[in-house]
């Protein structure tokens, strides 16, 4: 599991290429105000947006993708509109987490921690 965000992974490699902000956003053809939407995690590049930062960056879009949360955070929504039940869990986490009550790896450990073991 990833410890950081897409937008974080992908300053990280624009930084590890030595291009600007700019310079990525015209390799890609987005503007520059876009790609920085997406590196503090305010937005998400469309497909075709993801194949030309992973060419511009020299890295596999597959790779790219790992960071992409987007399916995941889509599920739990469904979960959160499904299940009133997930959907009070997950609220009380994130209101938990507003807190600084707990961290998210304090949240994992005690989910492992807590999960009946398979016979």
């Amino acid at each position: 599991m990833n410890k950081i965000s897409f937008g974080e992974r992908l300053r990280q490699l624009r930084d590890e290429k030595d291009y600007s902000l700019r310079e990525l956003a015209d390799k890609v053809g987005v503007s520059a105000a876009f790609l920085s939407d997406i590196e503090l995690g305010r937005r998400f590049p469309a497909e075709d947006k993801l194949v030309a930062l992973a060419k511009a960056l020299s890295i596999d879009v597959a790779t790219l993708k790992e960071y992409d949360f987007r399916d995941q955070a889509e599920e739990i929504k469904k979960m959160m509109f499904e299940d009133a039940t997930a959907g009070v869990a997950f609220r009380t986490i994130a209101q938990e987490l507003k807190r600084g009550n707990i961290s998210p790896e304090e949240v994992v450990d005690r989910l492992r921690k807590n999960r009946p073991r398979k016979k």
